[in-house]
């Protein structure tokens, strides 16, 4: 679809077509549920103020298979984690300096910033396919996508589904020098924009928040999820497949402050927030005073916007929440960093997880990650993952990003390079025992 497609009666006719589906008490049931997920915004922004980085769960990789329940629902509630020592130091660091050294062999493969490359377009590297078939990191793959929940609603569509075993989605990595400039990251959702709302099955995540009835929305049921269409525009770098949890594996030291990422740790409430924002207005100025109070807020469909959603390269980007567009989420106190990582520790969180990066690194050290998310097998990540191994084997990008040849800058993997036999079958290549 071109951007000449987009026109206000589409906007119009989603928020119709949900206020239609949900029935007359529609109205009344989300204006109530929106008064109560404002004054619970305000209550965790003070927890989370209070504790920054800390309130971000951090668990041992070997501890994975013995933690307790209270421990994984805590993960659950806030969406992110810190898992340490996935990977042996010296192997990360290792890592790390093998992709400067073919940066450094190939200083026109394309990144960005153009005048100081620091975000790769590259995917085919060694370290790369060794990193994302690395047998701990698969395993711990497997343990974040067990923590989605099956339901009786749900057991026809889990045909072809298997939680425990991981895929391979491959993307890039960044090493980030020391220094500010990084605006490219603000606060946002990725793995669906406008799609959430739009996409039938998409939009079924969220029927308790459409409902009114907020508090018992689920963020890891698996119901809507494995048929959720988040690309229905092929938009260049927009996931099409469900990753439970996106990531990355740190290959170098990276502290607040330094140029890493930050989360709003609260996945249930900014669904909450983020799905029902459409559906009302400020009465006020956005500047005064009286924006945080729920009774200067109404519910109007009239408008064919979606706040924090925007048109790009013929599909939509966001949601992209900002102190305008979702002032109660007071993303200025509760846009927290994760704690300090090492290298060979790794950070995943909630594919609905709100995100951003440190404009300034004020370090002293480059900051090394790779972006591995957690994928399970489901009939769509299956259909991916053989278009993803032909583009492997010819040494080109992947299907979800543009299009361009990594045989051209001297990648050429073979399925030799992936470091065990589940790394084979993650990627289409072979069948674990």
């Amino acid at each position: 679809m071109s951007t000449s497609n987009y026109h206000p009666k589409m906007l119009l006719d989603i928020k119709r077509e949900i206020a239609s589906f949900y029935g007359p008490n529609f109205q009344t049931d989300i204006t109530t549920a929106w008064a109560e997920i404002i004054r619970e915004l305000a209550v965790v922004t003070e927890s989370v103020a209070k504790k920054g980085s800390e309130y971000i769960p951090q668990v041992d990789y070997a501890e994975l298979s013995s933690l307790s329940s209270d421990r994984s629902d805590e993960i659950r509630r806030i969406g992110t984690v810190v898992i340490r020592d996935v990977v042996d130091d010296r192997e990360a660091i290792a890592w790390q300096e093998s992709l400067k050294e073919f940066i450094r062999a190939n200083p026109d493969v394309p990144g960005f910033p153009a005048n100081n490359k620091q975000f790769f377009e590259l995917y085919w590297t060694k370290p790369q396919v060794e990193a994302r078939s690395h047998p701990n990191v698969l395993a711990a793959s497997a343990w974040l996508n067990n923590l989605y929940r099956r339901t009786e609603s749900s057991e026809r569509a889990m045909e072809g589904v298997d939680l425990s075993t991981p895929l391979t989605y491959a993307d890039r990595f960044r090493i980030r020098h020391p220094g500010g400039g990084w605006a490219s990251f603000p606060p946002h959702i990725d793995g669906g924009s406008i799609e959430r709302w739009q996409d039938p099955a998409f939009r079924s995540c969220f029927n308790d928040i459409l409902s009114g009835h907020w508090r018992e929305h689920d963020p890891y049921a698996l119901n809507g999820r494995l048929e959720a269409r988040s690309s229905l525009y092929q938009r260049a770098n927009q996931a099409s497949v469900f990753r439970t949890f996106q990531g990355w594996l740190a290959m170098s030291e990276t502290a607040p402050t330094q140029g890493t990422l930050k989360v709003f740790p609260d996945v249930l409430l900014s669904n909450a927030y983020i799905v029902l924002r459409p559906f009302f207005r400020p009465l006020v100025s956005v500047s005064s005073s009286e924006i945080l109070d729920p009774k200067n807020w109404e519910y109007d469909i009239s408008l064919a916007d979606f706040p924090g959603i925007y048109p790009k390269d013929g599909g939509f980007a966001g949601p992209w929440p900002t102190p305008e567009t979702h002032p109660h989420m007071m993303l200025d106190k509760t846009m927290i960093p994760v704690p300090k990582v090492m290298p060979g520790d790794a950070v995943f969180w909630h594919c609905d997880v709100v995100h951003s990066v440190e404009v300034d690194h004020t370090g002293q050290e480059d900051s090394a990650v790779m972006y591995i998310p957690a994928v399970p097998t489901t009939p769509i990540n299956k259909a991916y993952v053989e278009k993803q191994k032909d583009c492997f084997l010819k040494s080109i990008n992947p299907p979800d990003f543009p299009k361009g040849s990594q045989a051209f800058y001297g990648i050429s993997r073979t399925p030799e390079d992936l470091l065990s036999p589940a790394g084979l079958h993650a990627m289409g290549l072979g069948v674990t025992n």
